[in-house]
C-alpha cells in the first residue's frame, strides 16, 4: 500500500510544478527558467524537513511522491542546455550554479528546520 502514499503526494506534486511555472512564466516571461529554479529550490527545502520530522509513511507521501513529482532534474538539464545553446551561456551557468547551490542550501535549511520541530 505504500506506492499508494507515492502516488497521492504526486497527484498533488505534479500539478503543483506545472501551475508554479506557468505563474512565473506569465509574470516574468520565457527568457529563464524561473518556474522549474523555483519547483527545484522549494522540493529540496520540504525534502530536507520532511526527512527530518516524519515517519517513514510521511516520507513516502511527501518526500518520494509530492517532492518526487514537484521536482525535476530532467527539465532542469534540458533548460541549461537550451540556454547555452541559445547563446546566453552566462544565464546558463547562472542557473546551474544558482540552482545547485541555492538547492543544497534549501535542503540544509530544511533538515535544521526539522530539527527545531
Amino acid at each position: 500500500m505504500n506506492w499508494l502514499l507515492v502516488a497521492g503526494g504526486a497527484a498533488v506534486g505534479a500539478p503543483l510544478r506545472y501551475l508554479t511555472d506557468l505563474v512565473l512564466r506569465a509574470r516574468f516571461g520565457p527568457g529563464f527558467p524561473w518556474g522549474t529554479l523555483a519547483v527545484n529550490l522549494l522540493g529540496s527545502l520540504v525534502l530536507g524537513l520532511v526527512l527530518g520530522v516524519c515517519s517513514v509513511r510521511g516520507q513516502l507521501l511527501l518526500g518520494a511522491g509530492f517532492c518526487g513529482a514537484l521536482t525535476t532534474y530532467s527539465t532542469f538539464s534540458y533548460e541549461v542546455l537550451r540556454l547555452a545553446e541559445g547563446g546566453a551561456r552566462g544565464r546558463a551557468a547562472g542557473y546551474l550554479l544558482a540552482t545547485l547551490v541555492a538547492g543544497i542550501a534549501a535542503a540544509w535549511a530544511g533538515v535544521g528546520l526539522g530539527r527545531v520541530f
